[in-house]
């Protein structure tokens, strides 16, 4: 686990990779990156809004993903 201000810079730094990064890239490190989150609500640190908004997205392009390998 991360002290508040680390692991702050840990999720922008995520950000910052993810904002950069190809689809499958972005898929990759979705998971990690929520983990980030969830460890920081966890230990009290407010998520920024545009941190909040980057995971609902990346969740978004996870199901459309999913979607997308259906057979028809």
């Amino acid at each position: 686990m991360y002290h508040s201000a680390p692991i702050l810079s840990v999720a922008d730094e995520l950000a910052a990779q993810i904002k950069d990064a190809s689809t499958e890239e972005r898929l990759r490190l979705q998971p990690q990156f929520g983990r980030v989150l969830q460890e920081m609500e966890q230990a009290g640190t407010l998520v920024p809004a545009r941190l909040r908004n980057l995971h609902e997205q990346l969740l978004e392009e996870t199901i459309e993903a999913r979607f997308d390998n259906l057979p028809i």
